[in-house]
């Protein structure tokens, strides 16, 4: 998102989303990061923090819905599953939010929109 103040404002306002935590910066992705939750769906807001963020071209475009999260228990067993599969790494893993180890994989999917996938491994 460009502003995650005025997008915490319209998620609250129009679909009963509820923060769960302040919004934090992950220097490591140069990002500022704010989860927000309603009954069992969590949302991450991402706002670019610097100029040269990783998604500043993103939001500069619009925006909008940008990857998937899946939390799993091994960040280097799901990757090495994905890659037989065929998924190319785009972020090997480093730390994240909560120091948790992320990564990001390119999907080659046909047919969704959503072909970038982020793996955040659970906290141990």
């Amino acid at each position: 998102v460009k502003n995650i103040q005025e997008s915490l404002g319209e998620l609250t306002k129009f679909l009963n989303f509820e923060s769960t935590a302040v919004p934090t910066l992950v220097g490591s992705q140069k990002v500022n990061v704010c989860f927000l939750k309603t009954n069992n769906v969590f949302i991450e807001l991402i706002e670019p923090a610097e100029e040269n963020s990783p998604i500043s071209s993103f939001t500069a475009n619009g925006g909008g819905f940008h990857h998937l999260c899946f939390e799993v228990d091994n960040i280097q067993k799901e990757i090495e599953t994905m890659v037989k599969n065929g998924a190319r790494i785009i972020v090997e893993p480093v730390k994240g939010f909560d120091d948790r180890l992320i990564a990001f994989l390119l999907l080659n999917m046909k047919n969704t929109n959503c072909n970038l996938i982020e793996l955040v491994e659970t906290k141990r």
